[in-house]
């Protein structure tokens, strides 16, 4: 009777050690996937933000330096930006037809 108790004590504490690798595992794994996604927006989106952007838009014409009176410099849009959606078009509607009574003579 005591190997049967031994041997249900093992079996628990052996499922518990696999649950507990798993969970170790997919915790890991989680982990992982934080780093790099933070590692890829170091490297692509923070880079998109700086100077080196807002002079090449400037050098196209898109928009300009401003400085003033107090000698801070801005920024400032010269054309302004594409709607996302696109414009609706003019809806033309016929003329309602109208019923013309003539005299009769």
């Amino acid at each position: 009777m005591n190997k049967i108790i031994e041997r249900t004590v093992l079996n628990i504490k052996e499922r518990s050690l696999v649950t507990r690798k798993m969970m170790h595992l997919f915790l890991m794994g989680m982990l992982c996937g934080v780093i790099i996604m933070a590692a890829v927006t170091v490297v692509f989106a923070i880079p998109a933000n700086n100077f080196h952007w807002q002079m090449e838009i400037f050098n196209r014409g898109g928009a300009a330096w401003t400085v003033d009176k107090n000698g801070h410099t801005g920024w400032k849009w010269m054309i302004d930006p594409v709607p996302g959606t696109p414009l609706q078009k003019r809806i033309i509607t016929p003329p309602s037809a109208v019923k013309v009574r003539s005299e009769q003579l």
